[in-house]
């Protein structure tokens, strides 16, 4: 048995009972687009990945609209959100005035984030 196989043996050697997928595309994936997707559409994406079965959907960011222009729509996704049963959306907040707007904004999770580097918090946090 060759190193690399038997890294992949010990990999795989654990299966959990459960996975749980947290699906953050309509965050993470929107916010570095150079085009701002139009709300409809974002709200097209999340239907169809909670149609795909996910149950865990990242829908926002609470960032500046200045810096993140593509998710200044954050109070919009989280009003237009449709109530599915089963179905947890939450919101990343960044800082103190993204977790108050959040907190307006009727979301009820949140996500945040640190960053094992202080520049990188400082840079991120804005």
């Amino acid at each position: 048995m060759t190193a690399s196989s038997d890294s992949k043996s010990s990999l795989f050697a654990y299966t959990p009972d459960f996975v749980s997928v947290y699906e953050v595309s309509l965050r993470d994936g929107l916010q570095n687009e150079a085009v701002t997707v139009p709300t409809t559409r974002k709200l097209r994406l999340l239907e169809a990945l909670v149609d795909a079965g996910l149950r865990r959907v990242e829908i926002t960011s609470f960032v500046s609209p200045k810096w993140v222009p593509q998710l200044a729509d954050a109070e919009e996704v989280v009003s237009l959100a449709p109530d599915v049963d089963g179905v947890q959306y939450s919101a990343l907040c960044p800082n103190a005035r993204g977790l108050e707007r959040a907190k307006s904004s009727g979301i009820h999770e949140i996500g945040v984030f640190i960053s094992a580097s202080e520049t990188h918090n400082r840079k991120n946090v804005n």
